[in-house]
């Protein structure tokens, strides 16, 4: 069977935003077919942090793109980042603060039937009042990965969180004060519990090769996996744009970034960038790589493929330390 690589948090790319109130079944089938090329043969689609306008349209109109024929084995269920996360500035990144709102059941339940329940992972934050509850919820009644992200709660708050059945952590390392304490923070917290998976921005801008090769031992291969959270401008010329409300930058060198703030807004790069710049750092061998960008997050969110279905998918090897695509 030919494998390509499994993102599961992509908020659009070449210009197509998953959190927009004008994003269509056709922009979607775009995307898709534009990343296949690229080498991901299945994604999650990920909205972030907006105003109920946007949710109450994109998030029906991805889960309708996941129901055609053509798309339904490339599109694995929505990553919902947001909007139940830290308004703190740093651990909110480039989300939008008027649009985070207290975890409420009832929103979440809103959420799931906007998407006619194709919300396979969410990013909270658990420090949040009212957010472990809702973590209860999920993992008792629904098949939904509890992951966190965009906080900033203490040890205890996360083993608390970790209890009650969180699973992942998202973009860990990023999402992130600039500023914390050198041993009683976040970081520590989420790569010394054994239960969470962690999932990674191996882009070569989000993480240092240090911290990547400590994360590695600290996750083990088994629970480590790349994901691009390519932004929706991902895949664009250099200069300014207008995204979520706000001015992102692509700069000359592909860094992401919200204008005057130093903030990253995610990657430019899909998974197969990621993988080369993992594979780069000589930490892995390639079946290793393969896990960390194929198995692994298949594992995460319980999927199994269907290999009759993807075989318009194009043709990666390895070679040098390199996945090369060949058409």
């Amino acid at each position: 069977m030919k494998k390509g690589f499994v993102d599961l948090q992509i908020n659009g790319h070449l210009g197509k935003n998953f959190s927009s109130d004008t994003i269509t079944v056709d922009d979607i089938r775009y995307v898709t077919k534009e990343l296949i090329k690229e080498g991901t043969m299945a994604y999650c689609p990920t909205v972030v942090t907006n105003s109920m306008k946007v949710y109450n349209h994109c998030l029906p109109v991805i889960a309708k793109a996941m129901e055609e024929p053509d798309l339904k084995p490339y599109i694995f269920g929505i990553h919902m980042e947001g909007p139940f996360i830290s308004p703190e500035e740093g651990a909110r990144g480039a989300h939008t603060r008027k649009f985070i709102i207290k975890p409420i059941l009832d929103k979440y339940k809103h959420f799931q039937d906007l998407a006619q329940g194709k919300i396979v992972m969410i990013t909270l934050a658990p420090e949040i009042n009212g957010t472990i509850k809702l973590i209860e919820y999920i993992v008792k009644n629904e098949k939904t990965v509890v992951s966190l992200g965009h906080h900033h709660a203490d040890v205890e708050t996360i083993k608390l969180a970790c209890l009650k059945g969180a699973k992942c952590c998202t973009h860990l390392g990023n999402g992130i004060n600039n500023s914390i304490h050198r041993f009683l923070n976040p970081l520590w917290a989420q790569l010394s519990a054994d239960s969470l998976w962690g999932m990674f921005i191996t882009d070569g801008v989000h993480l240092p090769a240090e911290f990547i090769k400590t994360a590695l031992r600290a996750k083990t291969l088994d629970r480590f996996i790349v994901t691009s959270d390519a932004a929706s401008i991902s895949g664009l010329k250099p200069g300014e744009y207008n995204w979520l409300g706000k001015n992102i930058v692509i700069e000359k060198s592909g860094r992401i970034s919200l204008k005057g703030t130093g903030y990253l807004a995610g990657s430019n790069s899909t998974m197969i960038n990621c993988m080369n710049y993992l594979a780069s750092l000589n930490l892995l061998k390639e079946d290793d790589l393969w896990k960390a960008g194929f198995e692994n997050p298949l594992k995460l969110i319980g999927r199994k493929l269907d290999e009759k279905k993807y075989l318009d998918l194009p043709d990666i090897k390895f070679k040098n330390k390199k996945f090369i695509i060949e058409q």
